[in-house]
């Protein structure tokens, strides 16, 4: 990740912080005050989405750090790390919630959230899904999994607001409809943390390049060498927001040295502009293809 976007991601973990404090008082403020499990639970998960974007600011600190002679594809991946936290973090409130939701079928308690209950829940809906659209768009101009991680947190949480308020107009209607509503919540939370530990598993292992970007590489090969040198034997490593990638293509045998250096040397250098990826490319006579 760069400068300028390590700058997003900062402004979007100090922001987040600052506005999950401020919902997190109130909630508990107001879930306190009528005596609401559903909003003070709500408020506990506000509070974890704090935690998350402190979790991602360390990261980022730590990623900032140059490559040095034991690290030498830099401290990207501190990043992955930051966010396989994130996941652990959902995954404990979910499990929470899952209790709590448990624990309210055995209760008979008639709760009137009233003005209050509905207004901090509304703002809420609001504010988390602000940041949620905030932290996807910096997510996808960084190309950062723990800023994308803490997107779907911010929306987790504005997703259990929403079951909330769904409770509070149907409170009178359906018997133990926060139980249910919390427990699906919990449901979805679980989810969510599935999905980032299989995104920073994938990550970890090393994926196939997308269809994407194979046919980007196959359309700058054949831009810069002015013919189809058939990209292939792909291999990409993710480090954080730097990505290493390698492959071959097929050239003349007869091509002096020089020529295919100045090929791969342009190829590379495109890539890096265009993709933000660092390439090496290898070069292998035509004639092999036709054994491959």
């Amino acid at each position: 990740m760069n400068e300028e976007n390590n700058k997003l991601a900062k402004i979007e973990g100090w922001l987040s912080i600052f506005l999950n404090l401020v919902l997190f008082a109130l909630k508990f403020i107001v879930g306190i005050s009528i005596g609401s499990i559903a909003i003070i639970a709500d408020a506990w998960h506000t509070l974890s989405d704090s935690l998350s974007s402190l979790v991602l600011l360390v990261g980022v600190k730590l990623s900032e750090k140059p490559a040095d002679k034991e690290h030498p594809y830099g401290h990207g991946r501190f990043q992955l790390l930051a966010t396989f936290g994130i996941g652990i973090m959902l995954a404990l409130v979910g499990i929470d919630f899952l209790g709590r939701s448990f624990k309210l079928f055995s209760e008979d308690t008639k709760i009137v959230y009233g003005v209050l209950g509905i207004s901090v829940t509304v703002l809420s809906i609001l504010i988390k899904e602000g940041l949620a659209q905030f932290s996807f768009f910096a997510a996808k101009k960084s190309n950062s999994k723990a800023l994308k991680a803490d997107a779907w947190h911010h929306r987790s949480d504005a997703l259990s607001s929403l079951v909330i308020l769904v409770g509070i107009f149907l409170n009178n209607k359906i018997p133990h409809i926060d139980a249910i509503l919390g427990f699906i919540v919990a449901l979805c939370i679980l989810y969510t943390s599935y999905e980032i530990f299989k995104d920073v598993i994938n990550s970890l292992l090393g994926t196939a390049p997308t269809k994407k970007l194979v046919e980007q590489i196959n359309m700058i090969t054949k831009e810069e060498t002015g013919w189809d040198v058939s990209p292939h034997h792909f291999h990409i490593h993710e480090y954080g927001g730097h990505v290493e990638l390698t492959f071959h293509i097929y050239l003349p045998p007869k091509l002096p040295l020089r020529d295919a250096h100045e090929f791969a040397d342009k190829i590379e250098k495109r890539i890096s502009n265009e993709l933000n990826i660092v390439a090496t490319v290898h070069f292998e006579p035509d004639e092999l293809q036709k054994l491959a």
